[in-house]
């Protein structure tokens, strides 16, 4: 099965084509900047862009930046206040003019690791943490997922997390990767007193450079980046649209 899958971040907006037999990505993959301010109207109409570049007529998976329940925004840490109790599922479906799907964009990327990635067959406690212009976490126990975990946002150094250790805040402070290691092996190392994972996977662009940092990670559980490194998120995307447009999802 084919279904577009969109990665809807606070810089970018990226989607891609994908079978979500296999997992892989179907052609290239297209990305657009993320309109300032990002309201609904602007990254609706974004996405609409998206759509049409790839001359895309059938179901969306989009993964995006809020904690998501029912197709509704409950937050809105790195996009536009206003995104707050907005549907964003109804409100992507009458723009586009298709079915849409919307989650929390770490669980897109956690789901699609879990499906075909790092996470495939293992059990235990597995958490994904994606870096990017914020912190998002998806949380796994035996295969299942529990949504919408927002671990980004604990406090650490008088501060919430992402603001500490981000991609955004390695390039605001002019970190050096030595730097932002030592700051993000701080976080990791909350996560596990609270939640004693078994393996820690790492998505969104960092996931590429571990090898600039991975030194300073001091762990009990081990760190390994996504095997599908930044594209995740856009599979996870179509996997959870796939999910939702089965049979047996529909009879229900």
């Amino acid at each position: 099965m084919q279904i577009l899958g969109v990665d809807i971040g606070g810089s970018g907006i990226k989607g891609c084509l994908v079978d979500t037999t296999t997992g892989e990505l179907i052609g290239e993959r297209h990305r657009i900047q993320t309109p300032q301010p990002a309201t609904p109207a602007a990254v609706a109409h974004t996405l609409k862009a998206l759509v049409e570049h790839f001359e895309w007529k059938g179901p969306i998976g989009c993964g995006f930046p809020a904690t998501i329940q029912h197709g509704i925004a409950k937050s809105a840490a790195n996009i536009d206040p206003s995104w707050v109790e907005t549907d964003v599922e109804h409100l992507f479906r009458e723009i586009t003019g298709l079915p849409c799907f919307v989650l929390n964009d770490a669980d897109a990327a956690g789901i699609a690791e879990m499906r075909f990635g790092e996470g495939k067959d293992r059990q235990g406690v597995i958490i994904l943490v994606t870096v990017g212009t914020g912190i998002g976490t998806a949380v796994f126990v035996n295969g299942q997922l529990l949504p919408n975990t927002e671990l980004g946002h604990l406090m650490l150094e008088g501060m919430i997390a992402e603001r500490y250790c981000s991609d955004a805040a390695l390039k605001r402070e002019d970190l050096s990767w030595s730097k932002w290691g030592k700051r993000f092996n701080q976080y990791l190392a909350r996560l596990e007193f609270l939640f004693s994972p078994d393996l820690f996977i790492l998505g969104g662009g960092s996931a590429a450079k571990m090898d600039k940092f991975i030194d300073k990670i001091a762990t009990r559980a081990p760190l390994v980046p996504a095997a599908s490194l930044n594209q995740a998120g856009i599979i996870g995307a179509a996997l959870h649209a796939a999910a939702r447009q089965s049979p047996a999802r529909k009879r229900k």
